[in-house]
């Protein structure tokens, strides 16, 4: 079974050390690992004791290791689109020179190209050598009137999608000409040592000058690995790709171009940039094709940024029956609702929970997490038993919730507490997996402290909704439709998610699970110019609620706690 350590390596199956004075392996280790990694230095992190003995004050952890196994959700619905690409092609023939025509490379293409493309220098350096591997032929590649870059005759433009979450990163390989996904690929968020949540990187980034750049390397080369893994993939190159759109909330937008987080950590909560953003992909590190751009859209507010927009696109929000409510739920939850032509969002502090952070036994969604519980007789049944998830937390908390076990007999109140001594756990502990059947042969429990975690961070969704409602003038039985986006908002099950009270209590029918709706705005982005126009028009017509400042928010968070479907006095 893989091993899993309760420090805070969570998730991982190895740390490397090879750099400090490393502990003797243990018979675990010796069991695990091989020869060559444990000369290496390489130790699991569940069998590591802090602080480490001698001057060692630091353990690396490889990247494949913390990140080996999260699940990231890259599927969406996709509704057809019309492409209109935000780039166009051209395929032209050239005259080789001769002695008594010596017209300069650019002049050759003919007198249309040079007088109505002004070239990039990145087109210039291209271009005499294509032209000459391939008898006089090239394929111009340009935007908004002037030359870009160039790729060899008849070869398809590729573009590159990325949804910048700030746990785990999705990115798609798209053909810019058919529209077609060649690959996807996900991973996790490098930044993610420096804070779970965004809140936190915001943090550090003020207390250290000189993480920002840090922070935006990190992004800048795992990105750039996603692209060329996606063109492996693929059979293609990086140097194909031409263009790319990349979507996250307003602080994974700065920090990824690495502008000044520190107005996004204080109220107002001011951004440093609104409107949307086209940079060079070499500016940001990224190395594409020469010339290559990247596309950022706007953002609506500190804590409502391009991916939500995004998601708002691939679900035409616009065209939903009203009352529509859309979440996007992950460490930020967004929230938009929109009634008749009105949009209102907001933004809700889920917080690391629903990723696993907060849990004490938690971890993300990856192999042998534990996801889906029932109860049987007087006990639990799991999928897998290496640790709990938050949906594993809600799942549970649900089950009991539906079926009266904990609630109605009297184990768990509506506010979370377990009733001393009940369960045989007189200290308010619930055993999920007995330390038997554990991989780290210690038991995995659901504590008061844990329930806590998920109660604040749906609470605060919950009056999110509340509040949009209220701004609306409308009851939570008057949505005709609420839509759930996002890997955590996929993976959830909404009876259960409707039985605690993270959602109101609807129909079934009225709630529809979409995906990664804001990695196919990503790619709805990338392939038309018509949808960027449509995703910056939409920005200026959502009417942004702050929760934070609003004079009843700890009221309907106070209230929204609690476990109950409907928990409004």
């Amino acid at each position: 079974m893989p091993c899993v350590g309760a420090s805070a390596f969570v998730g991982s199956a190895v740390c490397a050390c090879a750099r400090l004075r490393c502990p003797p392996p243990t018979a675990y280790e010796k069991a695990l690992l091989s020869v060559a990694e444990l000369s290496d230095g390489v130790r699991l992190a569940c069998q590591i004791a802090l602080p480490l003995a001698g001057d060692a004050d630091e353990v690396e952890i490889p990247a494949e290791s913390w990140s080996a196994g999260q699940r990231t959700h890259l599927t969406g619905q996709e509704a057809p689109l019309h492409r209109s690409s935000a780039l166009a092609w051209t395929d032209l023939n050239a005259q080789p020179p001769l002695p008594d025509d010596p017209r300069a490379d650019w002049e050759r293409l003919g007198p249309g190209v040079a007088a109505l493309l002004p070239p990039s220098p990145a087109a210039l350096a291209q271009l005499p050598g294509l032209l000459r591997q391939h008898g006089w032929r090239v394929r111009l590649i340009h935007q908004g009137g002037r030359a870009m870059t160039c790729l060899p005759p008849d070869q398809a433009p590729l573009g590159l999608a990325v949804d910048l979450g700030t746990t785990s990163l999705a990115a798609y390989l798209v053909n810019l000409e058919t529209g077609q996904t060649l690959a996807a690929q996900g991973a996790a968020n490098p930044q993610a040592p420096y804070g779970a949540d965004v809140i936190a990187r915001i943090a550090a980034s003020m207390q250290q000058a000189r993480l920002g750049a840090r922070l935006q390397a990190m992004l800048s080369q795992r990105l750039q690995d996603l692209a060329v893994a996606l063109c492996a993939a693929a059979g293609a190159a990086p140097g194909e790709v031409v263009a790319a759109t990349i979507v996250g909330n307003t602080a994974m937008h700065h920090l990824w171009l690495g502008l000044p987080v520190a107005h996004l950590g204080t109220a107002p909560y001011v951004p440093v940039i609104s409107r949307a953003l086209t940079v060079p992909a070499a500016a940001l590190g990224l190395h594409l094709a020469p010339g290559a751009e990247v596309y950022h859209p706007p953002s609506v507010a500190g804590f409502v940024g391009g991916d939500h927009l995004a998601m708002l696109l691939a679900v035409d929000i616009l065209a939903q029956p009203s009352p529509v409510l859309a979440l996007d739920i992950g460490t930020n939850t967004e929230i938009t609702l929109r009634v008749g032509e009105r949009l209102l969002c907001c933004s809700a502090a889920s917080g690391p929970a629903f990723e696993g952070a907060e849990i004490t036994h938690g971890m993300q969604a990856s192999a042998g997490a534990i996801e889906r519980v029932t109860w049987a007789g007087h006990g639990l049944v799991w999928a897998d038993h290496r640790r709990l998830t938050a949906t594993g937390v809600v799942w549970g908390l649900a089950c009991w919730t539906c079926w009266g076990t904990l609630l109605e007999q009297g184990h768990l109140t509506p506010t979370g507490a377990f009733m001393p001594g009940t369960l045989g756990h007189p200290k308010a502990a619930f055993e999920v997996v007995p330390a038997a059947h554990s991989s780290h042969g210690r038991a995995i429990t659901l504590s008061r402290r844990d329930i806590s975690a998920v109660q604040l961070a749906k609470g605060a969704i919950r009056a999110g909704i509340k509040l949009l409602l209220e701004a609306a003038n409308l009851q939570e039985h008057d949505l005709a439709s609420v839509i759930l986006a996002g890997a955590f908002g996929n993976y959830l099950t909404v009876e259960h998610a409707v039985a605690i009270g993270l959602l109101p209590p609807l129909p079934l029918v009225r709630f529809r699970q979409v995906g990664n709706a804001a990695g196919m705005g990503a790619k709805r982005l990338l392939l038309s110019n018509a949808e960027r126009s449509a995703v910056e028009a939409l920005s200026t017509r959502l009417e942004y609620l702050e929760l934070t400042t609003h004079p009843d928010f700890a009221d309907r968070f106070s209230q929204a706690i609690l476990l109950a479907s409907d928990p409004w006095d």
